[in-house]
Protein backbone atom coordinates (compact mmCIF):
# COMPACT_ATOMS: atom_id res chain seq x y z
CA UNK A 1 0.00 0.00 0.00
CA UNK A 2 1.26 3.69 -0.51
CA UNK A 3 0.35 4.47 2.56
CA UNK A 4 2.18 2.44 4.95
CA UNK A 5 4.65 3.73 7.16
CA UNK A 6 8.11 1.96 6.44
CA UNK A 7 10.46 0.75 9.29
CA UNK A 8 13.26 3.88 8.03
CA UNK A 9 10.10 6.34 8.01
CA UNK A 10 8.96 5.09 11.89
CA UNK A 11 12.60 5.23 12.61
CA UNK A 12 12.84 8.62 11.49
CA UNK A 13 9.82 9.91 13.15
CA UNK A 14 11.64 8.37 17.22
CA UNK A 15 14.31 10.60 15.96
CA UNK A 16 11.87 13.62 15.49
CA UNK A 17 10.01 13.27 18.52
CA UNK A 18 13.21 12.68 20.84
CA UNK A 19 15.10 15.95 19.28
CA UNK A 20 11.99 17.96 19.62
CA UNK A 21 11.70 16.97 23.77
CA UNK A 22 15.30 17.09 24.17
CA UNK A 23 15.15 20.75 22.57
CA UNK A 24 12.03 21.45 24.47
CA UNK A 25 13.66 20.37 27.87
CA UNK A 26 16.69 22.26 27.14
CA UNK A 27 14.65 25.16 26.39
CA UNK A 28 12.48 25.29 29.76
CA UNK A 29 14.31 23.19 32.28
CA UNK A 30 16.41 26.40 33.14
CA UNK A 31 13.29 28.14 33.38
CA UNK A 32 11.49 25.66 35.50
CA UNK A 33 14.73 25.37 37.96
CA UNK A 34 14.01 28.38 39.84
CA UNK A 35 10.70 27.47 40.75
CA UNK A 36 11.63 24.97 43.61
CA UNK A 37 14.57 27.64 44.79
CA UNK A 38 11.57 29.74 45.57
CA UNK A 39 10.51 27.14 48.16
CA UNK A 40 14.24 27.07 49.63
CA UNK A 41 14.14 27.41 53.93
CA UNK A 42 17.92 28.09 53.12
CA UNK A 43 19.12 31.71 52.57
CA UNK A 44 21.09 31.11 49.57
CA UNK A 45 20.06 30.49 45.80
CA UNK A 46 21.79 27.19 46.24
CA UNK A 47 21.04 23.27 45.28
CA UNK A 48 20.01 20.88 47.17
CA UNK A 49 17.24 22.67 49.33
CA UNK A 50 17.79 22.98 52.36
CA UNK A 51 14.08 22.31 53.67
CA UNK A 52 10.60 23.76 52.31
CA UNK A 53 9.66 27.30 53.44
CA UNK A 54 6.97 29.62 52.04
CA UNK A 55 9.18 32.40 54.15
CA UNK A 56 9.61 34.33 50.50
CA UNK A 57 6.35 34.55 49.36
CA UNK A 58 5.46 35.70 52.35
CA UNK A 59 8.69 38.42 52.22
CA UNK A 60 7.13 39.29 48.87
CA UNK A 61 3.64 39.58 49.44
CA UNK A 62 4.39 41.60 52.82
CA UNK A 63 6.91 43.75 51.62
CA UNK A 64 6.16 47.67 50.73
CA UNK A 65 8.85 47.59 48.26
CA UNK A 66 7.69 44.74 45.98
CA UNK A 67 4.45 45.83 46.31
CA UNK A 68 4.63 49.12 44.92
CA UNK A 69 7.06 47.49 42.03
CA UNK A 70 3.65 45.41 40.88
CA UNK A 71 1.77 48.40 41.60
CA UNK A 72 3.77 50.05 38.76
CA UNK A 73 3.98 47.17 36.70
CA UNK A 74 0.47 46.74 36.37
CA UNK A 75 -0.24 50.35 35.81
CA UNK A 76 2.76 50.81 32.75
CA UNK A 77 1.50 47.01 31.75
CA UNK A 78 -2.17 47.79 31.35
CA UNK A 79 -2.00 51.18 30.02
CA UNK A 80 0.67 50.24 27.70
CA UNK A 81 -1.28 47.54 26.45
CA UNK A 82 -4.98 49.44 25.97
CA UNK A 83 -2.76 52.63 24.07
CA UNK A 84 -1.13 49.33 22.13
CA UNK A 85 -3.80 47.77 20.99
CA UNK A 86 -5.81 51.01 20.11
CA UNK A 87 -3.17 52.09 17.81
CA UNK A 88 -2.19 48.76 16.48
CA UNK A 89 -6.13 47.91 15.46
CA UNK A 90 -5.98 51.32 13.83
CA UNK A 91 -2.92 50.55 11.96
CA UNK A 92 -4.00 47.04 10.74
CA UNK A 93 -7.18 48.38 9.44
CA UNK A 94 -5.70 51.25 7.43
CA UNK A 95 -3.29 48.83 5.66
CA UNK A 96 -5.78 46.23 5.26
CA UNK A 97 -8.27 48.59 3.49
CA UNK A 98 -5.77 51.34 1.76
CA UNK A 99 -3.76 50.94 -1.56
CA UNK A 100 -1.23 53.15 -1.83
CA UNK A 101 2.40 53.50 -2.52
CA UNK A 102 4.98 52.57 0.07
CA UNK A 103 2.20 50.25 1.80
CA UNK A 104 4.74 47.69 2.38
CA UNK A 105 7.51 49.95 3.68
CA UNK A 106 4.94 51.72 6.61
CA UNK A 107 4.12 48.00 7.28
CA UNK A 108 7.86 47.05 8.00
CA UNK A 109 8.27 50.27 9.92
CA UNK A 110 5.75 49.79 11.85
CA UNK A 111 7.19 46.50 12.98
CA UNK A 112 10.49 48.13 13.26
CA UNK A 113 10.60 48.06 17.65
CA UNK A 114 10.00 44.72 17.10
CA UNK A 115 13.70 44.20 15.25
CA UNK A 116 15.60 47.54 17.00
CA UNK A 117 17.50 46.23 19.45
CA UNK A 118 15.96 47.46 22.94
CA UNK A 119 19.41 48.86 24.11
CA UNK A 120 19.25 51.48 20.96
CA UNK A 121 15.54 52.03 21.12
CA UNK A 122 15.90 52.64 24.42
CA UNK A 123 18.78 55.18 24.42
CA UNK A 124 17.32 57.01 21.46
CA UNK A 125 13.95 57.09 23.59
CA UNK A 126 16.10 59.14 26.46
CA UNK A 127 16.89 61.85 24.13
CA UNK A 128 13.58 62.42 22.47
CA UNK A 129 11.83 62.51 25.65
CA UNK A 130 14.49 64.58 27.62
CA UNK A 131 13.32 68.01 25.86
CA UNK A 132 9.67 66.97 27.12
CA UNK A 133 10.36 66.16 30.47
CA UNK A 134 8.91 62.52 29.67
CA UNK A 135 11.65 60.70 31.42
CA UNK A 136 10.96 59.63 34.96
CA UNK A 137 7.47 59.45 34.33
CA UNK A 138 4.43 56.73 34.03
CA UNK A 139 3.62 58.97 31.37
CA UNK A 140 6.89 58.51 29.05
CA UNK A 141 7.27 54.98 30.17
CA UNK A 142 3.58 54.26 29.10
CA UNK A 143 4.30 55.29 25.49
CA UNK A 144 7.72 53.31 25.21
CA UNK A 145 6.14 50.05 26.44
CA UNK A 146 3.46 51.15 24.04
CA UNK A 147 5.45 51.14 21.12
CA UNK A 148 7.04 48.40 21.92
CA UNK A 149 3.69 46.37 21.89
CA UNK A 150 1.99 47.67 19.12
CA UNK A 151 3.66 45.70 16.61
CA UNK A 152 2.19 42.09 18.49
CA UNK A 153 -1.06 44.01 17.87
CA UNK A 154 -0.66 44.90 14.57
CA UNK A 155 0.38 41.14 13.40
CA UNK A 156 -2.78 39.67 15.49
CA UNK A 157 -5.03 42.03 13.81
CA UNK A 158 -3.68 41.97 10.43
CA UNK A 159 -3.78 37.66 10.70
CA UNK A 160 -7.74 37.89 12.07
CA UNK A 161 -8.66 40.57 8.88
CA UNK A 162 -6.79 38.92 6.26
CA UNK A 163 -10.12 35.95 6.34
CA UNK A 164 -12.24 39.23 6.49
CA UNK A 165 -14.85 39.38 3.95
CA UNK A 166 -14.77 43.18 2.69
CA UNK A 167 -18.33 42.41 1.07
CA UNK A 168 -19.60 42.94 4.62
CA UNK A 169 -18.38 46.26 4.45
CA UNK A 170 -20.31 46.81 1.35
CA UNK A 171 -23.27 45.70 2.55
CA UNK A 172 -23.63 47.31 5.41
CA UNK A 173 -22.77 50.96 3.77
CA UNK A 174 -25.49 49.91 1.06
CA UNK A 175 -27.94 49.74 3.70
CA UNK A 176 -27.25 53.43 4.94
CA UNK A 177 -25.26 52.50 8.27
CA UNK A 178 -22.22 55.63 8.73
CA UNK A 179 -19.03 54.18 8.40
CA UNK A 180 -18.43 54.91 12.47
CA UNK A 181 -21.37 52.27 12.81
CA UNK A 182 -19.92 50.16 10.31
CA UNK A 183 -16.53 49.74 11.97
CA UNK A 184 -18.72 49.52 15.72
CA UNK A 185 -21.05 46.87 14.60
CA UNK A 186 -19.50 44.79 11.85
CA UNK A 187 -15.83 45.29 11.75
CA UNK A 188 -14.57 45.55 15.32
CA UNK A 189 -16.57 42.42 16.85
CA UNK A 190 -15.32 40.30 14.08
CA UNK A 191 -11.61 41.51 14.95
CA UNK A 192 -12.04 41.60 18.56
CA UNK A 193 -9.92 38.17 18.90
CA UNK A 194 -7.32 39.24 17.58
CA UNK A 195 -7.10 42.56 18.81
CA UNK A 196 -7.15 41.03 22.64
CA UNK A 197 -4.91 38.95 21.77
CA UNK A 198 -2.85 41.00 20.52
CA UNK A 199 -3.11 43.45 23.88
CA UNK A 200 -2.27 40.33 26.07
CA UNK A 201 1.67 39.83 24.09
CA UNK A 202 2.11 43.98 24.46
CA UNK A 203 1.40 43.57 28.32
CA UNK A 204 3.94 40.49 28.52
CA UNK A 205 6.22 42.43 26.90
CA UNK A 206 5.52 45.59 29.07
CA UNK A 207 5.23 43.61 32.04
CA UNK A 208 8.96 41.79 31.43
CA UNK A 209 10.78 44.94 29.91
CA UNK A 210 13.60 46.11 31.87
CA UNK A 211 16.48 48.28 29.41
CA UNK A 212 13.86 50.69 29.08
CA UNK A 213 12.81 51.36 32.82
CA UNK A 214 16.75 51.36 33.57
CA UNK A 215 17.40 54.54 31.39
CA UNK A 216 13.90 56.82 31.29
CA UNK A 217 12.22 55.45 34.33
CA UNK A 218 12.85 57.01 37.62
CA UNK A 219 12.48 56.27 40.75
CA UNK A 220 9.00 56.44 41.69
CA UNK A 221 8.03 54.18 38.35
CA UNK A 222 10.68 50.64 39.47
CA UNK A 223 8.60 48.14 38.16
CA UNK A 224 9.04 44.23 39.03
CA UNK A 225 11.44 43.22 36.77
CA UNK A 226 13.13 46.56 37.66
CA UNK A 227 13.09 45.24 40.75
CA UNK A 228 14.56 42.45 40.31
CA UNK A 229 17.50 43.29 38.18
CA UNK A 230 18.69 45.85 41.40
CA UNK A 231 17.81 42.82 43.97
CA UNK A 232 20.06 40.69 41.68
CA UNK A 233 22.98 43.08 41.94
CA UNK A 234 22.67 44.34 45.14
CA UNK A 235 21.18 41.57 47.52
CA UNK A 236 21.13 37.97 46.18
CA UNK A 237 17.69 36.41 47.86
CA UNK A 238 15.23 33.42 47.22
CA UNK A 239 12.74 36.41 47.27
CA UNK A 240 14.11 36.98 43.59
CA UNK A 241 12.71 33.03 42.90
CA UNK A 242 9.70 33.97 44.26
CA UNK A 243 9.30 37.12 42.41
CA UNK A 244 10.24 34.90 38.92
CA UNK A 245 7.93 31.68 39.74
CA UNK A 246 5.33 34.00 40.17
CA UNK A 247 5.82 35.61 36.96
CA UNK A 248 6.33 32.67 35.57
CA UNK A 249 3.03 31.78 36.23
CA UNK A 250 1.27 34.70 35.03
CA UNK A 251 2.85 33.90 32.06
CA UNK A 252 1.35 30.52 31.55
CA UNK A 253 -1.90 32.34 32.41
CA UNK A 254 -1.24 34.38 29.47
CA UNK A 255 -0.22 32.01 27.24
CA UNK A 256 -3.60 29.79 27.95
CA UNK A 257 -5.98 32.56 27.43
CA UNK A 258 -3.72 33.81 24.31
CA UNK A 259 -4.76 30.33 23.01
CA UNK A 260 -8.25 30.07 23.88
CA UNK A 261 -8.78 33.69 22.26
CA UNK A 262 -7.28 31.63 19.14
CA UNK A 263 -9.37 28.93 19.40
CA UNK A 264 -12.74 31.35 19.43
CA UNK A 265 -11.11 33.40 16.93
CA UNK A 266 -10.91 30.27 14.56
CA UNK A 267 -14.68 29.21 15.35
CA UNK A 268 -16.34 32.81 14.46
CA UNK A 269 -13.87 32.30 11.20
CA UNK A 270 -15.35 28.65 10.64
CA UNK A 271 -18.90 29.91 11.02
CA UNK A 272 -17.92 32.78 8.09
Amino acid sequence: MSGAVTTTEKAWRVVLYVVSIAGFVFLVAPILAIVPLSFNGGQFLTYPLRGLSLRWYEDFFFSGTWMFSIRNSLIIGVAAAFLASFLGALAAIGLWLAEFPGKRFIGAFLLAPMIVPIVIYSVGLYFYFAPWNLTASFAGLILAHAVLGTPFVVITVSATLSGFDRTLIRAGLGLGASPIRVARSIVFPLIAPGVIFGGLFAFSVSLEEVITVLLIGGPNQRTLPREMFSGIRENISPTIAAAATIMIALAILLLVSAELLRRRSMRLQAKR
